[in-house]
């Protein structure tokens, strides 16, 4: 885990959302790192579902790269996943195709969270390096994948108790 000011907050405490089933969309693009990131996100959410005692169920859907992720994503929440998870590696170039698809793949996430009201986490990293992104794969800025599944569950959680508050 990351020891900046800006790391994912550890989940504490018992949770209330009983059964729930999570998709994990990851960009076969930059696999190794991208695996990397899937398999600490996995991880986590097995882990939390030992300490807590949850029926957490989850899949992987593997996507070309990037840019793909928001369709993948759509077609789980179409298909009634309570949360998704995306995982990319997107490594700055020369031209400008990183902007492009990293603003694409921002949007895409942002706006399926808001259009079906569940989280949709965006673990997708935007490096200017190899070097960056393996800092975030299990480096000393941790797993960002790990972290990406804690938010996922922490907004379930929310959303769990804002509704049955």
């Amino acid at each position: 885990m990351a020891t900046s000011l800006f790391s994912a907050p550890e989940l504490t405490g018992s949770l209330s959302f009983g059964e729930v089933r999570i998709g994990i969309v990851v960009a076969t693009w930059n696999a190794e790192i991208t695996e990397t990131l899937c398999n600490g996100a996995v991880q986590k959410i097995e882990e939390v579902q030992l300490s807590h005692q949850h029926k957490i169920a989850y899949d992987v859907i593997q996507v070309p790269g990037a840019f793909e992720i928001p369709s993948a994503a759509q077609w789980l929440f179409e298909h009634n996943y309570h949360a998704v998870i995306c995982i990319g590696c997107i490594i700055k170039g020369d031209t400008p195709h990183f902007e492009y698809v990293s603003n694409a793949v921002t949007n895409g996430v942002a706006e399926l969270a808001l259009k079906f009201s569940k989280p949709c986490i965006f673990g997708v990293l935007t490096v200017n390096t190899v070097e960056q992104a393996w800092e975030r794969a299990g480096g000393k800025l941790g797993n960002k994948g790990s972290e990406a599944a804690e938010a996922a569950l922490w907004m379930l959680e929310t959303k769990f108790k804002i509704k049955h508050s």
